[in-house]
């Protein structure tokens, strides 16, 4: 019958296993907020585990720190300091300068006319504009996302002529964000400077920045930030391309330069660790023309703040006082090296692909190999995931996200094992019903022989199957004998009680139906129906190969100690108290009871009470005194039974 029945038990294991399978398959495609969030986890720990990649040295950060607050004064600064600043930055050898400051408001020393909207030509603002033009700094300016923003009309922004080429069939799909508004420099600043970007880099929704954007559309224009925009003055300016390959994808292309972008024009950031990775100088050193030789000679340098009160502070996978100017560091150095960390365009498809495979796997092997071996598969494919995810992290920049598959591999092995056991459970379940029902068979046939030899043996087997239910109920609460009266115990107890007189089908009838009192040769005959009994189920275990059998243990222990006594003068071993089974104490009791309430051949039956009455008088001579104080309590049932099944009067 197993063997009929365990590919279908197999089929509906493998069968559980789809729906989870689906299920991760779904998270790894729609990606809900939460399930977002934890990938975005997942993403800190590949990183921090992958290691960083220190920075190239052309980066540099001139910082307002409070060194120079305490030197130059409060921010902001005049306008005249902020352009020997830059000055000093351009006298110094930098090759670009990029400022990561907005000058949104006139000066706030200037009381001149310029305070009401016209520019003095000797005016501190003009006098920075002219700093700027020779210099061909790039300025910074804020976008802005909300309804109702500043337009920003008359702000002199520098859009970049940006090609889109998207897939066929996709012309509605906008591959980055679309600003509202924008706050910008003073536009005699702005016409200035050459170059400008946009300084935004929003947190994720858990506040954590993993990204920049490097593209952002306002009015019906493509505006690159500032990092793009401070290396394209590096680099050289190339005609930009992004190539849009799905919706959660794009490549911007600046010459040779390929950059990954999502599908909103984001650059997930490589941070090269915690925050002052990048070689800063103090701005008053520039001011005051202290520099070391060489600091910024050829460099990119950053103008940016980091004084209390002045500066912008972000979260990042390594650090959660993370300085804005930094990003925009990270963001030109990650252009530099082209180190770019990157998810596949086609990280959906694969995630999808890798759940299905991993998934699959381990329901099989729980199907086909059971628990242990899915277990240990599914800790081996999670280990596999997490540890090939960094690998492709740390040496080719590539971030495939170990959650999915690790998902499908724990909730398919959650739910198959579950199912496995179920189906394991009704299989023993259906084993047990089989072997209880073969017990009452062979119990049944066992009594149909005594029955054949005297039908009132048969008779007194199914009231002692009663009596014996009767008497252990109450005894299972009793501490000496709750850890052997079971339900279980109690249960077969009742179902073998039946058996305990099968060695009388061994006595020859001139014994067993003699209408009158035996012999004493006649009794020692008689006595050996325990023994007889006992043999039958010792020849059975033997001929089946049984060993440590509990069922037909207590079959034995039944058959063969019904007729010992508590203080040793029983048979046939003469066993005393404690060392006669449970079994066989609860089964002395019963047998006498019937016995003393049967009609025989050559004594009447005895009364209730009288029967009662004699099992009281045993007590700690016949009777184990604990079962006899169990009997009185259920005594009055016992009465019942005996006269419902035909024991006497």
């Amino acid at each position: 019958m197993l063997k009929l029945t365990a590919p279908p038990r197999r089929r509906l294991v493998l069968l559980s296993g789809v729906v989870p399978v689906l299920f991760a398959a779904i998270l790894a495609i729609y990606r809900p907020p939460l399930f977002a969030r934890l990938d975005d986890a997942v993403y800190d720990m590949a990183v921090r585990s992958a290691g960083v990649r220190p920075p190239l040295d052309r980066v540099v950060v001139v910082d307002v720190d409070e060194r120079s607050l305490a030197a130059v004064g409060q921010w902001p600064w005049r306008r005249d300091v902020m352009g020997r600043l830059i000055a000093g930055i351009r006298e110094a050898g930098a090759a670009v300068t990029a400022i990561d400051v907005i000058f949104a408001e006139s000066d706030r020393h200037d009381l001149g006319p310029a305070a009401q909207g016209h520019v003095d030509p000797a005016s501190p603002d003009a006098a920075l504009a002219g700093v700027l033009r020779d210099s061909g700094a790039v300025l910074g300016y804020g976008l802005m996302f909300d309804a109702g923003a500043p337009v920003g009309r008359g702000c002199a922004l520098h859009p970049l002529p940006l090609v889109i080429v998207r897939p066929g069939g996709d012309e509605e799909t906008e591959p980055f964000f679309h600003a509202t508004g924008v706050v910008c420099n003073l536009p005699v600043l702005t016409n200035a400077a050459a170059r400008s970007g946009f300084l935004n880099a929003a947190p994720d929704a858990d506040g954590i920045l993993r990204r920049a954007p490097l593209l952002v559309g306002l009015g019906g224009r493509v505006y690159p930030s500032l990092a793009l925009t401070a290396y394209a003055a590096l680099a050289g300016d190339a005609h930009p391309t992004l190539r849009v390959a799905t919706v959660n994808a794009a490549t911007l292309s600046i010459g040779d330069l390929a950059i990954p972008l999502d599908g909103k024009g984001n650059l997930l950031l490589g941070f090269r660790g915690k925050r002052r990775t990048f070689p800063y100088v103090s701005a008053v050193d520039v001011i005051n023309g202290t520099v070391p030789r060489d600091a910024l000679r050829g460099r990119l340098v950053l103008v940016g703040t980091t004084a209390l009160g002045t500066r912008e502070v972000v979260a990042t996978p390594f650090d959660t006082q993370f300085v804005g100017v930094e990003v925009q560091a990270t963001a030109i150095d990650n252009l530099l090296q082209r180190d770019f960390v990157h998810r596949s365009p086609y990280g959906t498809s694969i995630d999808t692909v890798i759940v299905v495979l991993a998934g699959a796997a381990v329901a099989t092997l729980v199907a086909l190999s059971g628990v242990t071996a899915g277990l240990l598969s599914g800790a081996a494919l999670v280990v596999g995931f997490w540890w090939a995810g960094t690998w492709l992290l740390a040496t080719r920049h590539l971030f495939v996200s170990s959650l999915s598959p690790s998902v499908a591999v724990v909730v398919t092995l959650a739910v198959t094992t579950l199912a496995r056991f179920t189906v394991e459970r009704g299989r023993a379940r259906l084993a047990g019903a089989e072997k209880t029902t073969a017990q009452r068979l062979m119990v049944q046939t066992l009594l149909s022989l005594t029955e054949v030899r005297d039908a009132e043996t048969g008779r007194h087997s199914l009231r002692t199957q009663q009596y014996a239910r009767l008497l252990a109920e109450p005894l299972a609460a009793h501490p000496r004998f709750h850890d052997f009266l079971t339900h279980e115990h109690i249960e077969l107890l009742c179902r073998l009680a039946p058996l305990h007189d099968i060695g009388k089908v061994g006595i020859p009838d001139r014994v067993l139906n003699k209408p009158g009192p035996l012999t004493p040769e006649e009794s020692l005959e008689m006595r050996r129906h325990p023994e007889l009994g006992r043999d039958v189920i010792v020849r059975a275990e033997a001929r089946v190969g049984v060993r440590d059998d509990a069922t037909l243990q207590m079959a034995k222990d039944i058959v063969y100690t019904h007729h010992e006594r508590w203080d040793g003068s029983g048979y046939p071993r003469g066993l005393r108290a404690t060392q006669i089974p449970i079994a066989g104490r609860i089964m002395a009791l019963v047998d006498v009871y019937d016995a003393t309430r049967a009609r025989s051949l050559y004594r009447p039956c005895l009364s209730h009470q009288q029967a009662v009455d004699l099992i009281v008088g045993g007590r700690e001579t016949h009777f184990d005194p604990d079962v006899v104080d169990a009997f009185l309590r259920v005594s009055k049932a016992f009465e019942e039974v005996s006269i419902a099944v035909g024991a006497g009067a």
